[in-house]
């Protein structure tokens, strides 16, 4: 690891803003930086080695604060969520039975077999993806105040599963590891909730805002590596540590100079520097060498959206099951699971990313065809 190549990552990360800039195309950032990862890694050029061991921890640090940071835009205290909760809990719920139904023939098709894997993917929705286009919607869409409770719950509940269904026969571990960073996580809460309700945390906020001492930023950085710590141990994931304590923040509610401070040090820095490395880690050549692995992504991806548009039957615009469909981190954290546990066979990594994309691109096209008609 060198500065050469800190400066390589950050230069090529660049081109995720590149290709986010036309608002009419929608792209997530991210895309854009897994894709610079792609070209410079081991599908690409090569030019920078994934498993180096500090550009891995330093890309693990990265997951970790995406994570916390997808975990705290869940509106968690959004009034809108109770507006339909009892219908957004019921659809997540539907979407969760057709994914399995549709994830155990998927898994009986390819080998080796994943029917937990693949159930939690199509079952899946992005919050991070999702609220930016819902918030960036200038008209109430009707059936709006039911999906952002679907939404929210499927999110937080694959996130939890994954650890879970990607390894089945370390499930038991990977629960009891689980268990205890939602204990952790949730011991936090009470402990910030009681802080807040205290006066303490406004008079921190104030101290570190007039002597320019970034306290909050500190503070909240030590508990969430003290909880990826945890999960390390525990041989759980950070990805569930990060969500968890995203999730806890969220519910307390998150200052602004916070929100900001977060922001720079990952969307600058290490988020970047994640996806690059995650996408310097995918050999898409695999897809070349296994044709059976596209069939494979556009399965999922496919699967996602059709367990997403049934909920037309009960009532959810079609524009809307689209929207709800679209997936990204918890397809990510698979990717980068499965590299760790060595579980994927060549080719699967980059097909469960491939039906990711296919996700994204569907629920881009609905909401320009929804911006179109209300124009």
């Amino acid at each position: 690891m060198t500065f050469e190549t800190l400066a390589l990552c950050a230069a090529v990360g660049l081109f995720g803003p590149l290709l986010a800039l036309p608002r009419g195309l929608r792209i997530p950032v991210v895309i854009g930086e897994l894709a610079a990862g792609i070209a410079i890694g081991h599908t690409g050029f090569g030019v920078i080695d994934p498993s180096e061991q500090t550009l891995s921890f330093l890309a693990q640090v990265g997951f970790a604060l995406v994570m916390f940071v997808a975990g705290s835009h869940v509106p968690i205290r959004d009034p809108r969520l109770r507006v339909g909760l009892r219908v957004g809990a019921a659809r997540a719920v539907a979407v969760g039975l057709l994914a399995t139904a549709l994830g155990w023939a998927v898994s009986a098709a390819f080998d080796p077999p994943h029917l937990g894997l693949y159930a939690v993917l199509m079952a899946s929705s992005s919050a991070a993806v999702i609220m930016p286009i819902v918030e960036s919607s200038k008209t109430a869409t009707p059936g709006l105040m039911s999906l952002l409770p679907q939404i929210a719950l499927a999110d937080a509940v694959c996130i939890v599963a994954l650890p879970l269904v990607i390894d089945p026969p370390l499930a038991v571990p990977a629960a009891l590891g689980s268990a205890a960073v939602i204990a952790a996580a949730c011991l936090i809460f009470v402990v910030l909730r009681h802080f807040d309700i205290t006066g303490l945390r406004r008079r921190i906020q104030h101290v570190s805002a007039q002597r320019k001492l970034a306290l909050e930023l500190r503070l909240n950085l030590v508990l969430l590596f003290g909880l990826a710590a945890l999960a390390v141990h525990t041989h759980t994931s950070v990805m569930l540590a990060g969500f968890c304590f995203g999730l806890a923040v969220a519910a307390i509610g998150e200052p602004r100079r916070l929100t900001k401070q977060l922001f720079a040090i990952t969307e600058g820095f290490l988020g970047p520097l994640y996806f690059v490395w995650l996408g310097a880690s995918l050999d898409l050549r695999a897809l070349g060498s296994h044709p059976g692995m596209i069939v494979l992504g556009l399965a999922l991806g496919g699967g996602a959206v059709a367990v997403h548009v049934a909920m037309r039957l009960t009532g959810q615009p079609a524009g809307l099951g689209i929207l709800a469909a679209a997936q990204l981190g918890v397809p990510v954290s698979a990717v980068t699971l499965g590299a760790e546990s060595g579980v994927l066979a060549p080719g699967e990594g980059p097909a469960i990313v491939l039906g990711a994309l296919v996700t994204i691109a569907a629920a881009a096209a609905a909401s320009r065809l929804a911006a179109r008609r209300t124009a």
